[in-house]
Formats: structure tokens, C-alpha cells, sequence
């Protein structure tokens, strides 16, 4: 932050840019162009609280309905929710979000996570990237969240959806898996139509994002400080995602693991009729920190039993025991 500061000019403390500091969007730019292959002109980017502020300013801009995947993210059906789109839902399945429902229904919008599927943790496969694109003629649109494409174990970088169709998709991203959560610090890359719309929509939403924080960011991303900590930190995930696999194919053998290539979660779905409630629920008298599957779901009553188990922020020791203790508590429901 003390050598941000040192180059920036008093004036960029005022009411200035609510979609961003020049220097902060070039350097995002810069960034998103080297590591994901995004046509990330500076002047298309709006710079946001999180992927989360990125959907709900969308939500306001767009006409049409929406459609999102299923299971998708939770707390981004809400957001939608709350800003009066109620919105569409389409399944997926081991090849990503199925393009034929979302063709069949009246989406003019679809929101997905191509790179890491939320929360399967499956990869668009590659007649269906085509098929998304070929989908999103004039008229239509693609919000790609780039979920957790920085971490990735066991299978080669892909590139975005959006280098390919810079004018039929909005591309997402943060730092809330990168760095923390707390940050508040995403980005959006906006096709020229929707600039000028969502521009305005900041505006009035906060009046823009804390220039501080947006100084010491773009100080992190130019000096390449911020790729050494990815690197540093897909090293440590992996060795933290392994201990998770090992755990889970010794204490909970008949669950089916599903998104371990890449992410800092992994998925775990358990045989049909599972008590999935009760099994939450002696969890979290064990103090074990998990998330319910179900609702991921658009009808969480229909939802696979499943969990999701993040490993992020545990040591592998942790790990271990956490699930050593889960796999206890699931053989006391039955479950070998």
C-alpha cells in the first residue's frame, strides 16, 4: 500500500471512478489477458465487491429471463432472488451445465461456472463450450463466474470462455479464493453494450470500491507478488487435497468424491436414502465445519445427500482427524 500510495495523485480520492482506478483496471487487465486468456480491455472493466456484488449489479442491467445451473451456487440464486429474478434452471451433468435444457427453455441469460463447476467441480467439456457459444447468438448472453480456475491439480489450464466471444460474455472474477474472502475485491470484463448500464449501477450501489484497497492490489498484481502466491499456494492446497482423498477413501470408502481436480473444496455425495440431516447435525455437535449439499439445488428436498468439505484453510493433520471423526459419526447412521 506505502508504494501505491507513493505514485497516486491525491485526486484519486474523490468521487472519481466508481467502476475503478485507472491503474487498478489495467493491471487487472494485464493479469486476466497473461493467466486466463480474457480480452480485457481496461475500459470494459468494472471493478467490484466480489463476484457476489458482480451478479446482483448485473441482475439490475439485464432484460430477459435468466437462467443459472443446477446445482449452482446457493447464495447467488438468492441475490438474483432478491434484486426480482427469479431464475431458470438448467442441470448438469459429468460434461458441465447441459446446453440442449438451456436451449429448450426461454433464457436470453445463463450464468455458469465453465472453468470449475460450483459446487460438482466439473469441467465444461469441449463440444459444450462450443455448443454455450454457438447458444449465445446476438441477443443472448453468457455470465461466466471463473470459479477456482487459479487452482487447478490435475489437468491443464482452460482458457475462458470469454477469449473467445468478448461481445456475448461477461466474465467474473475475485480474489474471495485467492486471497480472502473479507477483501470484497472482484471484477467484471463487460461486452460494450452493458458498460455504460452497469457503470451506473455502481455508481449508485457505493459510488465505487475502497481506493485503498484497490492501490494495494494492483501494487500486489504488477509486482508479481500475486502470482508467486498462487504458486505458493497451489503447492500447499495440493498436499491439503490429497491428505482430504486419502481421508475420505479411508474413513468414508462408499461416498463418491466429485470436483478434485481442481478448487479448494471437493464435493462428497453419499448412497440414496442417507440421512444426510442427521449426519449435519452430529457434525456440527462435533464441531466439524461442513456444508449441506441440498441447497445448491433449485428444490433442496431433491437434492442427492451430499456435503461439501472445504480444505483451504486446515492443516492436513486437521483434515484428518475432521474426517476420521465424520466417518465415526457416518457409521453410527449405517454407512460404512
Amino acid at each position: 500500500m506505502r508504494q501505491g500510495l507513493a505514485e497516486i495523485e491525491s485526486s484519486e480520492f474523490g468521487y472519481v471512478a466508481a467502476h475503478g482506478l485507472r491503474a487498478a483496471r489495467h493491471a487487472v487487465a494485464d493479469y486476466l489477458r497473461r493467466t486466463r486468456g480474457v480480452v480485457a480491455d481496461p475500459r470494459r472493466i468494472v471493478l467490484c465487491s466480489g463476484a457476489t456484488q458482480a451478479v446482483a449489479l448485473l441482475a439490475q442491467c439485464l432484460d430477459g429471463p435468466l437462467a443459472m445451473e443446477d446445482p449452482g451456487f446457493w447464495l447467488h440464486r438468492m441475490v438474483l432472488r432478491h434484486n426480482g429474478i427469479d431464475p431458470l434452471h438448467v442441470p448438469v451433468d459429468e460434461d458441465g451445465i447441459d446446453v440442449d435444457a438451456l436451449t429448450a427453455c426461454d433464457a436470453t441469460t445463463v450464468v455458469t461456472t465453465p472453468a470449475h463447476q460450483s459446487p460438482t467441480g466439473v469441467v465444461l467439456s469441449a463440444p459444450r463450450r462450443t455448443e454455450l457459444l454457438e447458444w449465445a447468438q446476438p441477443g443472448r448472453l453468457i455470465i461466466e463466474d471463473d470459479y477456482d480456475a487459479e487452482y487447478r491439480y490435475d489437468r491443464a489450464p482452460i482458457g475462458a470462455l470469454q477469449g473467445v466471444a468478448p461481445d456475448r460474455v461477461v466474465y467474473i472474477g475475485s480474489t474471495s479464493k485467492t486471497l480472502a474472502p473479507g477483501l470484497r475485491i472482484g471484477w467484471m470484463v463487460l461486452p460494450a453494450h452493458l458498460i455504460a448500464r452497469v457503470r451506473t449501477a455502481k455508481s449508485l450501489a457505493d459510488t465505487g470500491s475502497s481506493v485503498m484497497d484497490q492501490i494495494a492490489f494492483s501494487q500486489f498484481l504488477t509486482s508479481g507478488a500475486y502470482d508467486r502466491h498462487l504458486r505458493q499456494m497451489r503447492r500447499r492446497y495440493l498436499s491439503r487435497r490429497n491428505a482430504l482423498l486419502a481421508a475420505l477413501s479411508r474413513h468414508l470408502p462408499r461416498a463418491e468424491v466429485l470436483g478434485a481436480a481442481a478448487g479448494v473444496h471437493l464435493t462428497v455425495r453419499f448412497p440414496a436414502g442417507f440421512p444426510i440431516e442427521e449426519l449435519t447435525r452430529r457434525a456440527t455437535e462435533l464441531r466439524i465445519r461442513l456444508e449441506p449439499l441440498g441447497p445448491c439445488y433449485a428444490e433442496p428436498d431433491t437434492a442427492p445427500p451430499g456435503l461439501i468439505l472445504g480444505y483451504a484453510n486446515l492443516t492436513e493433520s486437521q483434515i484428518a482427524r475432521g474426517v476420521e471423526m465424520l466417518g465415526q459419526a457416518a457409521r453410527g447412521l449405517g454407512a460404512a
